[in-house]
């Protein structure tokens, strides 16, 4: 099917998108991308707690794999508008497909090394801190802009299904072989990053004019001066950040549902549920109008589905809510995507989609530290009623600081 039939079949059927050629070579990668990524963070946080029975160094593994990004977050956004999308993404899939083998060489070679774990993290964290951007910023080069918030919305579902996957495949490879995740997660990001190369892009030759310091930091700038995206996005930060209650779901299962780690996985499965089954509606019913009230209104439901989560003591109680937070966070992520891919010139998609990356990696990091500083000095249940009034609050003041988000109709104008 040529490009022009593909593009009426487009809007002659809802579910057309899944069939279009480009969507589905970039939905196949991102599922290989994010499940791999997945069975590499279960198994090397299984070897390394094997190995120092030390919570500080499970901490010390995420940091090693943030800190790249948050450094090189501004240069990441300017490669990703200046050379071909498709090569960018590619490239650092085979580099993270290396650092697996190189996780594979440790993990079977006599002692393990922690400090070499922690040194392939870095460079882990480097390749997915160049992949990322690009991948976000190409979403919007698939389809019609027409259609961009159905292929934002399967995305989401894509993402989460493989968050679902990704962890219990490498646990069950883990016991099999300590070997055995790595080598998968090593097919997997070369699988995806041959995909991507098939990727037929509809965005322009890249930009060859000098770069300039500034030019780094025109996303921030583009991203301050925009207050729909400034809103969206800051949005999006304080809401994850205040409302990290699943940082907490241990202690929710133990201490206030006295479950085991069974009912701890359902409960972790419920968000990721809510999530990949409302994105997948969103596909077939997409936000056409009153884009700006519906997103917040989810924020205020994930808000109150915040403290109903705090207060509940019923363990179907707190299934519904973790899939209400799932089901609205994802309906959020969806809002706020297909607004900064489609309010964001083509050229400067890379750098605005570096920083947005960025803030969604700081609230949920930050969002995990702040729930668990917050109920070592509080309590569970006050850490928890307070995060989510505190969404709340931030709810109702950016629906008056940002009236234009506010008043947004249609998702692209």
């Amino acid at each position: 099917m040529d490009i022009a039939n593909s593009e009426k079949a487009l809007h002659g059927d809802r579910f057309s998108v899944l069939f279009q050629f480009n969507v589905l070579l970039y939905l196949s990668g991102r599922f290989l991308l994010i499940c791999g990524s997945q069975v590499v963070n279960v198994a090397v946080g299984w070897l390394v707690y094997e190995v120092t029975h030390s919570a500080l160094a499970l901490g010390l593994v995420g940091l090693a794999a943030f800190t790249p990004k948050l450094v090189l977050s501004f240069v990441s956004g300017l490669v990703a508008d200046r050379f071909d999308r498709r090569l960018v993404c590619s490239a650092s899939f085979v580099i993270m497909a290396t650092v697996s083998i190189g996780l594979l060489m440790t993990a079977t070679s006599g002692p393990v090394e922690i400090g070499s774990i922690y040194a392939l993290f870095v460079l882990y964290g480097c390749a997915r801190g160049f992949g990322n951007p690009a991948a976000q910023a190409m979403i919007a080069n698939l389809v019609p802009r027409e259609a961009l918030g159905r292929v934002v919305g399967v995305s989401s579902s894509t993402s989460q299904m493989a968050t679902i996957i990704g962890p219990a495949l490498g646990g069950v490879l883990y016991v099999a072989g300590a070997w055995l995740p790595f080598a998968f997660a090593c097919g997997a990001f070369l699988l995806a990053a041959l995909l991507f190369l098939f990727i037929r892009s509809r965005d322009g030759a890249p930009n060859k004019a000098p770069v300039r310091f500034r030019d780094a930091f025109a996303g921030l700038s583009f991203i301050w001066q925009k207050p729909v995206i400034l809103g969206a996005i800051s949005l999006d930060l304080f809401t994850v950040l205040l409302g990290g209650a699943t940082a907490l779901l241990p202690i929710i299962a133990s201490d206030i549902l006295h479950l085991g780690p069974l009912g701890l996985g359902a409960l972790r499965s419920a968000p990721a549920a809510g999530a990949m089954m409302l994105g997948l509606f969103l596909t077939y019913r997409p936000i056409e109008r009153r884009a700006g009230a519906k997103l917040f209104t989810v924020t205020t439901i994930f808000g109150l589905a915040t403290v109903v989560l705090g207060l509940s003591t019923n363990v179907y109680l707190s299934l519904a809510m973790l899939w209400l937070l799932g089901a609205s966070d994802v309906f959020s992520v969806v809002i706020r995507q297909t607004l900064v891919q489609s309010d964001t010139p083509d050229a400067m998609r890379g750098r605005v989609a570096a920083v947005n990356s960025l803030f969604i990696g700081a609230s949920n990091e930050l969002g995990e530290f702040e729930s668990g500083v917050t109920a070592a000095l509080f309590g569970l249940v006050p850490a928890i009623i307070v995060g989510g009034a505190g969404t709340l609050l931030v709810s109702a003041l950016w629906a008056i600081k940002f009236p234009e988000l506010r008043k947004r109709d249609r998702l692209v104008e």
